[in-house]
């Protein structure tokens, strides 16, 4: 079984992506595998080959709903690996939609940033954070990100603290500030708990950044405050 999935590794490459992965029942297989075998060395082996295959699977094949699948399968037991590939696949915008609307990912992405039992990584969350983040970059994912699972993953992201977790917490606020751009939104968002807690945080941290001078990083403005009082006003 090692050496099955290593040749599959092996093989996976751009130009072999769209033929492996429309495969009946390859990828369904390797996420099985990835996720239930009883060898942990074969489990990451086809992790592998599963993400391999997964980054050069575009939107356009007709084979994008079953990686879906098999990455939400697989990212419950290698997170680090499949969580980078949706993070990376929710970069590309024609990805977003597809993506926010697929069954499990939402639920997945934001089950990895809430457990706390030490199953996950701090690199995991920090790309389940981002994945989630660029998907609230797509208008017409807002409305349906807006639910509690998401949010409730949002807040936990934006409440951590430490210097490791910072690039996770900022990526949280920044989805919670896409999130807000469509007003619908804003009365749930405002009456979630802890929602207004972390934007208060938030605006308290971008007040000290602009007392100091300090730049927000990759040219980011200072959004929070103005968020806050939009939900304030929406309660």
């Amino acid at each position: 079984r090692r050496r099955a999935a290593g040749a599959l590794t092996n093989l996976a490459c751009e130009e072999t992506a769209d033929r492996m992965g429309c495969h009946k029942g390859l990828l369904e297989t390797l996420s099985d595998v990835s996720s239930k075998d009883t060898n942990s060395d074969v489990q990451e082996r086809a992790a592998l080959a599963l993400s391999k295959i997964a980054t050069s699977v575009t939107v356009e094949m007709s084979c994008f709903n079953a990686l879906l699948d098999a990455l939400v399968i697989a990212m419950a037991k290698h997170a680090n690996g499949v969580s980078a590939v949706l993070r990376v696949k929710a970069r590309v915008v024609e990805n977003r939609n597809r993506m926010a609307h697929h069954p499990g990912v939402l639920e997945t992405l934001s089950e990895i940033v809430i457990n706390q039992s030490g199953k996950h990584s701090v690199k995991d969350r920090d790309n389940a954070v981002r994945a989630l983040m660029h998907l609230t970059n797509e208008n017409t994912n807002r409305r349906h990100m807006c639910r509690t699972g998401v949010l409730n993953a949002l807040v936990k992201a934006a409440a951590l603290t430490g210097s490791v977790n910072a690039d996770a917490r900022d990526s949280a606020v920044i989805a919670i500030e896409r999130l807000a751009t469509e007003q619908s939104n804003r009365t749930m968002m405002a009456q979630h708990d802890g929602l207004l807690v972390v934007i208060a945080l938030a605006t308290e941290r971008e007040a000290k950044q602009e007392r100091m001078g300090e730049k927000q990083k990759n040219g980011q403005q200072h959004l929070a405050k103005q968020l806050l009082m939009s939900l304030l006003i929406a309660m």
